[in-house]
């Protein structure tokens, strides 16, 4: 456990890695699995081993708004923030792909930012890269028409999993924009024509 914690977490101190495999809890969830839901109260902060994690907002309508993945040696900046204030969550997290957590105690993360300062630069470095994938995406609704956003948001997928074909489907990207299946299809469409991507049976490839 210690090698892998060290291999995934590398500017982890060997104390804060000691610390982690003491203390925390490691956890498994499946594909589809909710394992943060708006209103919920966060007693753990979440650090990703294994598998990815879709963090978006919804609707009273139940209408998604993609925000960002968590993937490997990644942690949920938003469950840090309302971990700290015992607030409750604001956003819902769902499994993409079969995931290992170590899960956080809340008086575990206060006494590492004291403790450990490979704990603190974590920390505000997920806060850094955090809000400025959130920034991208407030800017993408503010200052780009859809077919901008469409890009967009699959050019993020593509940088996400590194790979070109996307396995995607019209009604998943319609739901990450907020928007219907009807425009995302029509889009496409006229994306394809200019070379930009290619549909194949199960996927949306990425050529530009």
């Amino acid at each position: 456990m210690l090698d892998s914690i060290k291999k995934i977490f590398p500017l982890f101190s060997t104390e804060l890695v000691k610390d982690v495999d003491a203390n925390a809890a490691i956890q498994s969830f499946k594909t589809g699995d909710i394992i943060m839901r708006t209103g919920q109260y966060i007693k753990n902060t979440v650090l990703v081993i294994n598998g990815k994690i879709k963090v978006y907002r919804e609707d009273e309508n139940g209408g998604e708004f993609f925000m960002y993945y968590l993937q490997p040696g990644q942690a949920c900046a938003i469950s840090m923030i309302c971990a700290t204030k015992n607030e409750k969550s604001q956003i819902m997290a769902k499994v993409v792909e079969d995931v290992e957590l170590i899960l956080v105690p809340l008086p575990l993360m206060d006494k590492w930012m004291m403790q450990h300062r490979s704990w603190y630069e974590f920390v505000i470095d997920t806060y850094r890269s955090r809000f400025e994938e959130v920034l991208e995406v407030v800017d993408s609704i503010a200052f780009r028409a859809m077919d901008e956003r469409l890009e967009f948001n699959l050019k993020r997928h593509a940088d996400v999993c590194g790979c070109k074909e996307l396995k995607l489907s019209h009604q998943e990207i319609a739901s990450e924009l907020n928007t219907s299946r009807e425009v995302i299809s029509r889009l496409l469409k006229k994306m394809e024509q200019r070379g930009i991507v290619a549909f194949h049976r199960n996927n949306i490839e990425l050529l530009k």
